[in-house]
């Protein structure tokens, strides 16, 4: 059993309280982006609210696989850079649609 130096213990909980704080806003951002979209019927509010949403997941998958999964930090990393770039092309896409 190895003990953990203080500075990573710290690190550890301060990253899991900025992933909670980002998918409470990237949830948030998500709920009023689909319900605009729901009001307006405007297709790019969909499209808009779905990158949200795919960005907000790709940030919750990857500590969550890696805590509680046992993948790898490398793999959690690219599987949430991977979701955020495609979550992000989809909002280009909304912001462009006409």
């Amino acid at each position: 059993m190895s003990v953990q130096p203080l500075w990573e213990t710290e690190a550890a909980l301060a990253l899991a309280v900025v992933k909670t704080l980002v998918l409470i806003v990237g949830s948030a951002i998500t709920f009023f982006a689909y319900k605009a979209y729901r009001r307006t019927g405007e297709q790019a509010l969909g499209y808009l609210a779905g990158g949200f949403a795919i960005v907000t997941l790709g940030v919750a998958l990857a500590g969550t696989m890696y805590e509680f999964l046992g993948v790898s930090l490398a793999m959690g990393i690219l599987l949430e850079t991977v979701l955020v770039l495609i979550g992000f092309l989809v909002i280009a896409y909304s912001l462009s649609a006409e």
